[in-house]
């Protein structure tokens, strides 16, 4: 029953997909290619005139399939390694905007996921939304600050932002995923030709997004860390979670008032320089991914605004990236070599991170990567792309048998993200360039020697917490060797505390040699 379910709703989609012209995915599936010649006709006769890229229309027919559609056109727009660049980034410009749900389902699911009555919550709450997504809707509203009285002469008030999760969102996703898995594995199962895509990771890896961007209190924690982490920055704001009124459903926030980073002529009239704006973008994305490792992966012109002193604000922060250390490192040993033209160094990065086969030749990897750098020195600023940059690297890394990196898939996404708002700002404006300082800052202090002793203090410390389950273990194999001496020849069991601290040394050694 569930099968034949997915078929008429593959039907559905089929037909949506005909209208827009864009049925060229569903011809590598079992039958889709008789499908698409079924709907052939209809499409040849209705979209004569249409002249858009094949990308394009497939993002406007995932737009009108709804929400998990649109989230799959986003998973995939990160994969302009497989995609191609062009319809990766057609797929990128997809915009979760959805028609409102009723104010008064927003009411209820508030009420009901806070268990207070709204005149608790709020003081005021605007019907009309200021924002409508796939996920969720953003109301704006008004509280008195906790333990006043409403009746006060001169309460505190202050104007909030609420966000609140689509009625049904979750069954729908549900639905829509299993779908999704379902087709992904129909393809990796009978279409050879598809394997390399991994289909059935995306569909896993769009399900884990998709979760966590569901789970409101998440993004909350999401924000308050990233608040946390840049606290020490005078120009970059997050605001503050009102943890009082969020839960897994709603998430209130301080309202921000300020003008959108796209809006680059008000930006002017109100006395923003857009070209300092362009660098400050750069220079704070940097900071969350290379010094922190945690950085907002949504960074587009909705949700980035500037504040009547010229402080960048962020908002909707249910997708975010996390790169561990050793990711950094390679990040930031890797654009530093680009930089200085050391691109046997930085055909050495990938080799250090285990990115590409040790059987493959360094030389021939450089040389690979200087086709890539050349052109950064030798074009105008204006003609450089760092997302052409990053899917040269990402072709040519393939040719070397380059393992997918998701983590690095998501930050280059994010990195042609705020290039595109930095440009838009200012169109010379040279993220390679813009980088450079903050590379350099960042490996000064995270690769010098104070860095380098409180890492080893850290793994001394890991290494402190390990050291007594590991001789616990000792004394246990000893104790047991001991009591079935035949089992080992009594070569354990005539151990004595000698032997028995040299192996216990030496298995610190390993661990130490290990981290």
């Amino acid at each position: 029953m569930r099968r034949s379910g997915h078929i008429l709703r593959l039907i559905g989609i089929a037909r949506t997909m005909a209208r827009h012209d864009a049925l060229f995915p569903l011809e590598h599936l079992p039958g889709g290619r008789l499908a698409a010649r079924l709907l052939g006709w209809t499409v040849r006769r209705n979209n004569r005139g249409n002249r858009l890229r094949p990308g394009q229309r497939l993002a406007n027919a995932l737009q009108d399939l709804g929400p998990s559609f649109i989230k799959l056109g986003q998973a995939l727009s990160v994969r302009a390694d497989l995609l191609g660049e062009t319809m990766a980034n057609d797929l990128g410009q997809l915009r979760d905007k959805l028609p409102p749900f009723p104010p008064d389902v927003a009411r209820r699911t508030i009420e009901s996921e806070l268990g207070r009555p709204m005149a608790d919550l709020y003081v005021d709450f605007e019907d009309q939304p200021v924002a409508a997504a796939s996920i969720a809707q953003v109301h704006r509203a008004v509280t008195l600050a906790d333990g006043l009285d409403p009746d006060d002469s001169e309460p505190t008030r202050r104007a909030v932002a609420v966000k609140v999760l689509r009625p049904g969102i979750e069954a729908a996703f549900r639905r829509d995923i299993e779908l999704f898995g379902w087709l992904a594995a129909i393809a990796e199962a009978h279409v050879p030709a598809l394997r390399r895509l991994r289909p059935v990771e995306v569909v896993e890896t769009l399900r884990d997004a998709v979760e966590i961007e569901m789970d409101l209190a998440l993004e909350a924690a999401a924000a308050s860390e990233l608040k946390q982490n840049l606290a020490a920055l005078d120009d970059y704001r997050i605001p503050t979670v009102d943890w009082q009124r969020t839960g897994r459903r709603i998430l209130t926030q301080d309202w921000v008032d300020g003008i959108a980073i796209d809006d680059r002529d008000r930006l002017i009239d109100a006395g923003h320089e857009p070209s300092v704006l362009a660098r400050k973008v750069i220079e704070v994305f940097l900071a969350q991914a290379l010094r922190d490792g945690f950085f907002h992966a949504d960074p587009h012109q909705g949700n980035l605004f500037v504040d009547g002193e010229g402080c960048l604000v962020a908002v909707d922060f249910g997708i975010m990236g996390r790169l561990d250390r050793p990711t950094r490192l390679f990040m930031a040993e890797m654009l530093a070599a680009f930089l200085a033209g050391d691109y046997r160094r930085a055909a050495e990065v990938h080799f250090e991170a285990g990115y590409v086969p040790a059987d493959k030749s360094v030389a021939a990897f450089a040389q690979a990567c200087r086709s890539i750098g050349e052109p950064i020195l030798g074009k105008p600023v204006s003609e450089i792309s760092i997302g052409t940059l990053l899917a040269q690297l990402f072709r040519i890394t393939k040719t070397f048998d380059m393992q997918t990196q998701p983590q690095l898939l998501l930050l280059q996404k994010t990195m042609v993200t705020v290039e595109g708002v930095a440009r838009s700002l200012d169109p010379e404006i040279n993220f390679w360039l813009a980088a450079e300082p903050v590379i350099a800052d960042w490996r000064r202090t995270d690769l010098g020697l104070e860095s380098q002793l409180q890492e080893l203090g850290r793994e001394t410390t890991q290494l402190a917490r390990r050291l007594p389950r590991l001789v616990g273990k000792l004394e246990r194999m000893a104790d047991n060797a001991a009591a079935t001496p035949e089992a080992t020849g009594g070569t354990l069991g005539r151990l004595s505390w000698p032997w028995t601290i040299a192996i216990a040394a030496a298995a610190i050694a390993l661990v130490l040699a290990m981290n």
